[in-house]
């Protein structure tokens, strides 16, 4: 009896090292899925833009995509998810294009032909040195500027929007925290002790004072439903949620138009007509 409970105990053992090392692995190589090769542009789309260099606070180079409007109402500022790069945003840089926005949208560091590698710190880093290279331009309203993040990225987006001001913040598909995406995937392990990235934007939202629009699909099956509505809930006014049907990837080609109109008139409420902010 004793001789089994042994073999037990270091079964048990042996399986919580295990899932240690791997959670410790997951951390570092399953969060971030970044390509380098640049499959588009948006000049395939019938697009004008400016391919962009800029450099972030510590010394890294990345690259964007300044796509403008013919006549813009603002600038998006584009935060993109945790795989590909900007070349796989398109069809949705398309989108808001079509409503009268400057988009830009820009490769994290490691993502596409942006230096460095990806990490927490380094995402928060490169999202505000996106916003000083939008600062920096002389033919865009500063005062118009929008914050758009989908899936990580909107809890990027959640970040920068906690550090500086601007006209509004639209997330996608994010979660309320890292540690509540762990308990998701692994229910039955000390998450919490075990993780060290936060991802916690539901610390931060908390003091948003910005109009903010959470976008989230009831069928998300990466990011459950329920932590994009922690999120909203956690979110002080003026705030709107809009519900999706659909996959994580396929929501916003479902409903492309009251996608467009949702988003269309949470702008036209807090971003002045279009063609006065030139």
């Amino acid at each position: 009896m004793k001789l089994m409970l042994n073999r037990i105990l270091i079964s048990i053992l042996i399986f919580s090292v295990f899932m240690f090392a791997y959670l410790k692995y997951f951390e570092r190589k399953g969060i971030y899925y970044p390509t380098k090769g640049i499959e588009s542009t948006p000049m395939n789309a019938g697009l004008k833009y400016e391919d962009v260099f800029f450099n972030t606070d510590d010394g890294l180079k990345l690259n964007g995509w300044f796509v403008s409007a013919e006549n813009p109402r603002g600038t998006l500022l584009f935060c993109h998810g945790n795989a590909g790069n900007i070349s796989h945003r398109i069809e949705i840089i398309k989108v808001f294009n079509k409503l009268n926005l400057n988009v830009f949208i820009f490769d994290y560091r490691g993502y596409g032909r942006s230096q460095g590698s990806p990490t927490e710190e380094g995402l928060y880093q490169d999202a505000q040195a996106a916003y000083k290279y939008l600062l920096g331009r002389k033919n865009i309203n500063k005062d118009a500027i929008v914050i758009y993040g989908k899936s990580i990225g909107a809890n990027v987006a959640i970040d920068l929007a906690s550090k500086v001001k601007t006209a509004a913040l639209i997330s996608e598909s994010g979660f309320s925290s890292a540690y509540d995406m762990g308990k998701k995937l692994f229910p039955y392990l000390p998450v919490k002790w075990i993780i060290t990235i936060k991802y916690d934007a539901l610390a931060k939202i908390k003091n948003i004072t910005i109009p903010k629009l959470i976008i989230h699909s009831q069928d998300d099956e990466i990011v459950p439903f329920k932590l994009g509505k922690k999120l909203f809930e956690a979110a002080p006014p003026p705030k709107e949620f809009y519900e999706m049907r659909g996959g994580h990837n396929e929501a916003i080609f479902m409903a492309m138009e009251e996608y467009s109109s949702r988003i269309d008139n949470f702008l036209s409420k807090y971003l002045n007509p279009m063609g006065s902010n030139l």
